[in-house]
């Protein structure tokens, strides 16, 4: 029986503690034996606006991962040609680790667009899709909501958003209760988001 990982991506501009309660339930209460968090690169053709680098966002998740034996931090598709595709991540990793079973982490606003990402049926056929509450305006596809494939999860409904520390942190905000402190403390020696 192949290990069961579950793929969590995401910019993590910062992580934050929305994001490790969300993995640690799914780690907790579900058949995933590992999650891993995969940071996804600053698309080349967006406009940079105030997105960390790579490493930078790397590094915070992987001290977030530190005091977490079962969530792991991920850069595969730092290495992979840009702009990247989730199903090439995918293809990716099958090819990389065969011993193991992938699912995809997504929120219910991400399972709303689904139908228009890059070979979304590719993606249905060969990998399970857990779905966490997320508050998202429209409809879900009924198709996809009684796919075989899709899983909806009664996980925590945290709403914090990176973009509300990062605009907190500019105006002097103490924003450490949102935060690992392992995290908090590097954003605050490295100044990031001032």
């Amino acid at each position: 029986m192949k290990k069961r990982v579950g793929l969590f991506f995401g910019t993590f501009n910062p992580v934050h503690i929305g994001h490790l309660i969300l993995a640690n339930h799914l780690l907790q209460y579900s058949d995933l034996t590992e999650i891993w968090m995969v940071v996804t690169p600053h698309n080349p053709f967006k406009k940079k606006s105030s997105l960390l680098n790579n490493q930078y966002r790397y590094d915070m998740v992987w001290q977030l991962c530190e005091e977490y034996p079962g969530i792991r931090p991920s850069d595969i598709e730092f290495n992979l040609p840009q702009p990247n595709y989730t199903v090439t991540t995918l293809a990716h990793l099958e090819d990389k680790y065969p011993q193991y079973d992938f699912s995809l982490i997504m929120g219910e606003d991400n399972l709303k667009s689904f139908p228009k990402w890059k070979n979304y049926e590719v993606i249905l056929e060969r990998h399970h899709i857990i779905v966490y509450p997320r508050h998202s305006e429209g409809e879900t596809h009924p198709d996809l909501l009684d796919h075989p494939k899709v899983s909806l999860v009664d996980a925590p409904r945290v709403e914090i958003s990176s973009t509300f520390i990062r605009k907190a942190i500019k105006a002097g905000k103490d924003v450490r209760p949102l935060l690992p402190p392992m995290v908090w403390k590097y954003i605050d020696e490295m100044n990031f988001y001032r």
